[in-house]
């Protein structure tokens, strides 16, 4: 996936220590609020933190999963394809990532 190379790459840049963890957060766009808590419980129990928030000017309702880990391409790319399966039944999919690093 080029955007998560990407995404890895500026934090690299931005002087994160890719080898050691930091919390990345997991943006899953639910159609519903509904959709966003099934999606968020399913998460939990695989050990991400979950916020559910919908967002008035853009209609819509985002479901933010986090986690600390080291940030590998394939770590993140596991992740992704991970929750993307969980919010599939919910109508629901991975809408990218994106993390303040572990830089000072």
């Amino acid at each position: 996936m080029p955007e998560t190379t990407a995404v890895l790459e500026h934090l690299a840049a931005n002087g994160s220590d890719m080898s050691q963890p930091m919390f990345i957060d997991f943006h899953i766009a639910v159609p519903s609020e509904a959709a966003g808590v099934a999606v968020g419980e399913a998460a939990l129990a695989l050990g991400y933190e979950v916020e559910c928030a919908y967002d008035e000017d853009e209609d819509e309702w985002t479901c933010t999963c986090s986690k600390s880990m080291v940030a590998t391409h394939a770590a993140v790319t596991a992740c992704e394809l991970e929750l993307d399966a969980l919010a599939e039944p919910h109508e629901g999919f991975i809408d990218g990532f994106g993390s303040f690093g572990n830089g000072d």
